[in-house]
This record gives structure tokens, sequence and C-alpha cells, in this order.
């Protein structure tokens, strides 16, 4: 399955105040996912960001039967909750954010929505929870009210806008405190205000 692959960025981890943990889309590398992280980091921010296997974290889409994207769905998960474990034991998860951008933005969600504790932010670019349907039953604890920022476009050809308020909502529910985005005609991309709205909302 996925190897525990991790490039970094930015301060040591002994030495940094906050970290950042990118997760890549699908096709996409750790290192291109960096440059989204390096918009949000300064001298005392450790930057990390796990390298999939094949460049992809799940075979099929995100909303195809849960079943029909394993091993590789829980191998990609284990990878993500190691690293922020890791991280965590030098920082302290309040310390840490999380994001993603497409395939990665969804695997963010759902590391986090699976373990819901008090982060120092999450942000999803165009993603959604994961799976054919939202199981709430996965998802127990409490975000404490973790900022998080879900965009996503009013018609994305890979991520439903409809998942996305789903999963905005699940979140609240797991006392998130949640900015939900909606940017009309947006290409499959990140755009400016959504960097300064991340910026606005948990930097």
């Amino acid at each position: 399955m996925h190897n525990y692959d991790i490039l970094e960025r930015g301060s040591s981890l002994e030495k940094a105040k906050k970290a950042i943990i990118c997760l890549h889309g699908r096709g996409a590398t750790a290192d291109g996912i960096l440059q989204l992280g390096m918009q949000f980091a300064n001298e005392e921010v450790y930057l990390a960001a796990p390298q999939a296997t094949t460049n992809s974290w799940y075979p099929y889409s995100f909303m195809a039967p849960s079943h029909s994207n394993q091993p590789w769905l829980n191998s990609a998960i284990e990878v993500v909750k190691k690293l922020i474990d890791e991280t965590s034991g030098h920082l302290g998860y309040e310390n840490i954010y999380l994001m993603g951008f497409s395939q990665g933005a969804c695997l963010t969600l759902e590391v986090a929505a699976r373990y819901p504790m008090r982060y120092a932010g999450i942000a999803s670019f165009t993603g959604g929870l994961i799976g054919e349907k939202l199981d709430t039953d996965k998802y127990k604890g409490d975000f404490k009210g973790t900022p998080v920022f879900i965009g996503n476009s009013d018609r994305d050809p890979h991520v439903p806008l409809q998942r996305s308020e789903e999963s905005a909502t699940l979140m609240e529910n797991l006392g998130a405190t949640v900015l939900l985005k909606i940017y009309e005609d947006m290409l499959h991309t990140i755009v400016e205000d959504e960097i300064q709205s991340v910026k606005k909302l948990m930097f």
C-alpha cells in the first residue's frame, strides 16, 4: 500500500511553533502541494506532505462505494493519521493545520472527521467527506471550535457541491466552526479568494 514517504519544508519540527500538513490531489505530488502550504507559512512553521503511491490516494471517485477504494483508502488514512500523531508529539494537535486540494481535500476532511479534536485549522479546497453516502456512525468526537474552511464551485465536475454542503453540516455537528464558500463557475482549481479566506479565518 502507501509508503510512509514524507516531504518536509520550512522550520525543523523541533524548532517550529506551528505545523501545516498538506495533502495532494490525484496525479499530483507532495512537492506541488507544499507550494500551497508555503502561502500560509512563516519561519516558525513546519511544513509536511506525504506522497501517495502512484500519485493517487485511492483508485476511484471519493463517492464510489467505500469498499471499492480499499485497501488504498484505509492505508492513506493510516499514513495521514501517523503523520498528525508524530507531529503532535512535538507541537500538540492544537498547533497543527490540515489542508488539501481535490482528492487530498477529501482525505483531509475524512481523517479530521474520523479523529475530531482541537486543531489549529482545517482547509478543504474542493473536497467532501468520503463514501457513496455519508455514514455518520464513522464520525464521533468534538472539534472544540476548530475553524474549518470548505471551498467549492457550484458545478465542480469531480466534487458535487451537495457533498461539500453535507460535509460542512456534519463537521458543524461535531463542534467545528465552518466557513463554506461557493464560487460560481469556478474551474477545478484554487482561487485567490480561498487563500485569503483561509488566512483570515485561521492564520
